[in-house]
């Protein structure tokens, strides 16, 4: 089978390319899967021959629109040039919606894979809210990555909805030191860091590190207390979490919290906030808790900094995260695919 996938792909960061590059390595081993991806970037030597890139301006707004629409003419010319079966992409919206417009000259199927902000900001705004109906109520199929966003999705109008987790691949245990409470994500406002660096005010002998970057990075470094370290955006998280004690992941929204994976996988017990598909991966009290109020968190933090609940949550936390693997979640998407292109 000839694949096109199309979203966001390593170099650029996030938990889209980071499941995407699982994806595509799995899906390698049996199909000959291209990408189209946001440029410009520089593929890595091993796929220079297999990702394709649409230049568009870095200008938010300006950038995903000028992505929906060269993006659908580059795919048009893309499946002239090598045949495509079926085209796969990440994220509802402009990302979505160009393979929408490729699909009305192509006729070729079309999965959609919903990854959390897309339905649950973008489609709360004037222009996203069309890209996003439009692309749900036209793909041939809608992947989304928890149960909650399956009840989102069929709200906003797709109709063959099928719930596939993101995968947990390729992080490799360091032999290190326990020693950091740990924050992983970008440093935005519904990722909530601020709930991160005062929750460092209440454990002033603890060590905490923040790994990502963003516009609130300046306002947090200048607020935050001694004990916390800012490591900005950084590529080699196993090691991070090789060296950390506990993830604590405390977003107002989360579409699903592969970083909870990655942590549980290195055997890092994490904390997050109820909300969204959080619940769905922290099974309360075995590899990790949830929580509402700030009291909660603080109290869920001491308890999992206990060394044998520590212990006890991350063996579980193991076990939970061989359920995601990336080999079963490729099956899973391989299968809709076949049922697909018949």
């Amino acid at each position: 089978m000839r694949i096109l996938m199309v979203g966001h792909y390593p170099p650029h960061g996030g938990g889209v390319a980071r499941h995407l590059d699982n994806l595509v390595r799995e899906l390698r081993k049996r199909h000959e899967v291209h990408v189209l991806t946001y440029g410009p970037v520089e593929p890595r030597d091993f796929e220079k021959d297999l990702v394709h890139q649409v230049r568009v301006p870095p200008v938010y707004g300006l950038r995903g629109t000028s992505f929906a629409f060269l993006g659908a003419r580059k795919i048009v010319e893309l499946h002239r040039r090598f045949g495509f079966d079926i085209i796969h992409a990440h994220f509802v919206g402009t990302t979505s919606f160009a393979g929408v417009l490729a699909k009305e000259r192509l006729n070729l199927p079309l999965v959609v894979t919903a990854h959390g902000s897309d339905l649950e900001h973008t489609a709360k705004l004037t222009l996203g809210r069309l890209y996003v109906r439009k692309s749900l109520e036209r793909a041939d199929a809608v992947i989304t990555v928890s149960q909650y966003l399956a009840k989102l999705a069929q709200r906003l109008g797709a109709k063959n909805v099928r719930v596939i987790p993101n995968g947990v691949e390729g992080l490799e245990e360091i032999p290190a030191e326990r020693r950091y409470i740990t924050f992983i994500g970008a440093l935005r406002e519904y990722k909530s860091p601020e709930t991160f660096i005062e929750l460092a005010r209440h454990f002033p002998g603890e060590e905490f590190l923040v790994v990502g970057d963003g516009p609130l990075r300046k306002e947090l470094e200048e607020k935050a207390p001694g004990n916390v370290r800012f490591l900005g955006y950084r590529r080699d998280v196993d090691k991070i979490l090789s060296e950390s004690r506990l993830l604590v992941l405390p977003s107002r929204r989360e579409g699903f919290g592969l970083v909870i994976l990655e942590a549980n996988s290195l055997g890092v017990p994490a904390v997050g906030r109820r909300v969204s598909a959080i619940p769905e991966l922290i099974r309360e009290g075995k590899n990790g808790l949830t929580f509402e109020s700030f009291d909660e968190l603080v109290e869920a933090v001491r308890t999992l900094l206990e060394p044998k609940v520590n212990r006890k949550a991350g063996a579980i936390g193991r076990r939970v995260a061989r359920f995601y693997s990336g080999k079963k979640v490729a099956i899973e998407v391989e299968a809709l695919y076949e049922s697909l292109t018949g």
